[in-house]
């Protein structure tokens, strides 16, 4: 079977090392060049899961086709679930193999590829996003403070990637191997949040049956990101204003106080020196959390990486659906360079998966996109391109942007009958996001009553 199966591959062109036996086998697996293992399941004393395990232990892991006349459903779940590409049955027709094979190898070129693509996004990290200037800046700096214990606040807009930031610096410095801990600070009430953060001793409230640690103590050496960290209640900000300074931290219903050593990384999309003027954030909190500050910038300001990452997202899609030839067509690709994409890299994210999803054909037109992406949108909503805008006596930035937002804002409502859900996404935000937005703009208020909706 060994030998056929060699001289059938070789004539369709492919370079073929056959061996015999398990250590055989993991002996070649170690030199590198292997892009396809296919072996039988049963090897006298062996076994092909020994193969595949071997196989997929490597860091540039080769597919695994395992070959077995004992077709049982056990077996195809075992082979399947230790990472085999796939499986065949003997007797099987030579078509069948070479069709197999062929897949098999699409699919690690795929992956290679896709690798390929991370390296280039940024090095050492896998999924981190940008090359353009703006974002290598980001990355300098990502390297600069990776290595101290200070603590750090991310900013941006929502959706510009400060997770992926902050797991940057955690993976780049000496606390990689430690955990990392991401907790959003807008998704709990006071005393939940407190409890999640500090810990908590049993019988400190009703079903606090246990002690429990905190986040920051538990992370142990590694890092703690406080997201959305602008949404944190005033009390709440006192009482991480001290734990920050004195490094200790008293769990809910306790007395005592426990040092902890993890990291802290804060992020937020709000302006914080605007909401410390506004009195809904600490200014002593703000100075301690802005030691230093790393400011992502939107992705409608960082030239050339739209298309670099619309191509990542799709090669993971790729990946992901067994679908290796899919691709933009360069209209495709036009239309979301030229694209302002208000919820920057998470919006792109989503409408490459919907467009990998949704078409029939392997060629992603721009019939793929999203209505507001191709130009079909109301006017409304569309910016406004071909003039030079007017910076006469008296002009003023702030007041023009907030102008913009509010009047987004009021086109979003009423292309979505007042429903704030669907107005979210035709901006791209969050619903968080967007609700905080139509706040600050007093829109909330002018909103006829019954004519919005949350859902």
């Amino acid at each position: 079977m060994r030998e056929y199966l060699e001289l059938l591959l070789q004539r369709e062109g492919y370079a073929v090392t056959s061996v015999a036996g398990v250590k055989a086998a993991c002996d070649v697996l170690v030199l590198d060049g292997v892009d396809l293992v296919i072996s039988d399941l049963k090897l006298g004393t062996g076994s092909g899961l020994d193969v595949l395990r071997a196989a997929r232990a490597r860091p540039a892991s080769p597919e695994v086709v395992l070959i077995t006349a004992y077709g049982t459903p056990a077996a195809a779940v075992e082979a399947m679930r230790e990472g085999a590409y796939d499986y065949i049955c003997k007797p099987f027709d030579n078509e069948e193999l070479r069709l197999l094979v062929q897949k098999a190898l699409e699919k690690r070129t795929l992956r290679q590829e896709n690798s390929g693509l991370r390296a280039r996004l940024f090095p050492g990290l896998d999924g981190a996003v940008g090359q353009s200037e703006r974002m290598q800046a980001v990355w300098a700096l990502v390297e600069k403070v990776a290595s101290g214990r200070s603590t750090v606040l991310v900013t941006g807009e929502s959706g510009t990637g400060k997770e992926l930031v902050a797991r940057a610096i955690h993976m780049r410095g000496s606390r990689a191997a430690r955990p990392f801990l991401p907790f959003n600070c807008a998704a709990l009430n006071e005393g939940t949040l407190e409890s999640e953060l500090f810990g908590h001793v049993k019988g400190a409230f009703t079903g606090a049956t246990t002690d429990r640690s905190g986040l920051l103590v538990a992370a142990g050496d590694g890092t703690v990101m406080l997201d959305e960290v602008g949404e944190m209640p005033l009390a709440t900000q006192v009482k991480l204003l001290r734990v920050l300074q004195e490094r200790k931290v008293k769990p809910v219903g306790s007395a005592a106080e426990i040092p902890f050593q993890a990291r802290v990384i804060a992020a937020t999309n709000r302006r914080l020196e605007a909401e410390v003027k506004a009195g809904r954030f600490r200014e002593d909190l703000f100075y301690r959390l802005n030691v230093i500050t790393l400011e992502l910038p939107p992705l409608r300001e960082r030239s050339g990486d739209v298309s670099l990452l619309a191509n990542y997202f799709l090669s993971r899609m790729s990946e992901e659906l067994g679908r290796p030839g899919l691709r933009f067509s360069p209209e495709t690709l036009g239309l979301l360079e030229r694209y302002p994409f208000p919820g920057n890299v998470r919006q792109l994210q989503n409408m490459v998966e919907r467009a990998a999803t949704l078409s029939d054909s392997d060629l992603l037109g721009p019939s793929t996109l999203p209505p507001a992406v191709r130009g079909d949108t109301d006017p409304a909503v569309r910016p406004v391109e071909g003039s030079e805008p007017g910076l006469g006596a008296g002009f003023n930035l702030e007041r023009h942007l907030d102008d913009s937002e509010r009047r987004y804002l009021v086109a979003a409502m009423k292309q979505a009958g007042g429903v704030k859900t669907r107005a979210a996404e035709l901006l791209g935000l969050s619903f968080r996001s967007f609700r905080y937005r139509l706040a600050k703009h007093g829109l909330t208020d002018d909103l006829e009553p019954g004519s919005a909706s949350d859902a």
